[in-house]
């Protein structure tokens, strides 16, 4: 814990005074003040972490968490658990719904191996393999505190090596059968909100399996009674290795001071866990899509963030993270290739903020 909390001392606020100016120079562009929305939001946050209104090279990398989970025995999923081993493996190849995305948009993939049951004889998966697939959270807690702050440092460690290879982007992806189930359970427990809201139907369930899944949560919180103010415990009582893994990618990026996006809903609620612990975060972190899944409005909500997209995505791996990368890049390059009032010789004092 002295490591991780080393780690977070390390995080600080992205420099409000260049998002300040920024804000100044875009709303003296020559558009009604505001109407660019969300880019020109996104444009003021950059400026915070680059210290600046700057065209950035960016060097982008997903980093795709994988792992299976313990709960998948309690029939939470109609897919069964062999499907994560598989995926993880797909995940290197040119066949995937991320692979397709991630070569339209040029940014690179890092598949890791935190905790997928069985052993993955693949060079291009990274392999730090934490368990075989966690406990079942409905009987007991997922994994150890200890094993849960190993998981958050994997995470902190892949966002520090790929800063060394010159990386300077993140998004941040997932891979774990029954991993929606862990999800609503780690959003219910630090938010609580009731297990019926926050709870989906993951990859599809029939009526009568979304009922039993939602009493397979409530079970593990029963069970595990994990404490809400405490970020570790309720990871490592009803949460997963990919969660705690996301979480430090989070952490890393923040600690690099670099920007980092949230895919859908289970990186959302790892986002959720990281700013626990260091409130900081958000200054580094763009949301891409709303997820289908129930929680995923609630996630944000506890965020303080608006997603960019609504594209009804529920596939994971990443995939709402390339299409955020292109809308992140286009935000500086709009404000820096547009003229100014002045320039366009029109009135500014005609025009009112709409924001």
């Amino acid at each position: 814990m002295k490591e991780l909390n080393k780690e977070l001392r390390l995080i600080s606020p992205a420099n409000k005074e260049a998002s300040n100016s920024a804000k100044v120079k875009i709303d003296n562009l020559t558009k009604p003040i505001g109407s660019l929305g969300a880019l020109e939001e996104i444009a003021i946050k950059l400026a915070g972490i680059h210290g600046g209104l700057k065209q950035i090279e960016y060097k982008k990398n997903i980093i795709v968490m994988c792992a299976d989970n313990g709960v998948i025995g309690e029939n939470v999923s109609n897919c069964p658990q062999e499907v994560t081993h598989i995926v993880t493996n797909n995940l290197t190849k040119e066949i995937t719904g991320l692979s397709a995305l991630s070569s339209f948009v040029g940014c690179d993939r890092t598949v890791i191996d935190i905790g997928v049951k069985g052993n993955i004889n693949n060079p291009k998966v990274y392999d730090y393999k934490l368990m075989h697939a966690t406990n079942n959270i409905a009987t007991g807690p997922a994994m150890s505190r200890e094993t849960a702050i190993e998981a958050i440092k994997v995470g902190i460690s892949a966002v520090d090596k790929l800063v060394e290879k010159g990386y300077n982007m993140f998004g941040t992806g997932e891979m774990g059968v029954a991993n929606t189930t862990t999800s609503a359970a780690v959003l219910s427990v630090l938010e609580d909100i009731n297990v019926d809201l926050v709870t989906g139907k993951g990859s599809g369930l029939t009526d009568k399996q979304y009922i039993h899944k939602k009493e397979v949560i409530k079970k593990a919180i029963d069970v595990n009674k994990p404490n809400k103010d405490d970020v570790i415990d309720v990871i490592s009582k009803v949460g997963g290795l990919d969660i705690a893994g996301l979480c430090g990618c989070f952490i890393g990026a923040a600690k690099n001071k670099l920007p980092i996006v949230i895919d859908g809903f289970i990186a959302s609620v790892a986002a959720l866990c990281a700013f626990n612990m260091s409130p900081h975060i958000q200054d580094y972190t763009f949301p891409s899509h709303l997820s289908d899944e129930p929680g995923s409005i609630l996630a944000m909500e506890a965020l303080g963030l608006k997603p960019m997209l609504h594209l009804n995505l529920r596939l994971g791996e990443g995939s709402g993270c390339p299409l955020a990368f292109t809308i992140i890049e286009s935000a500086p390059y709009t404000m820096l290739n547009m003229g100014t009032f002045e320039e366009a010789k029109v009135n500014k004092e005609t025009y009112i903020d709409i924001r």
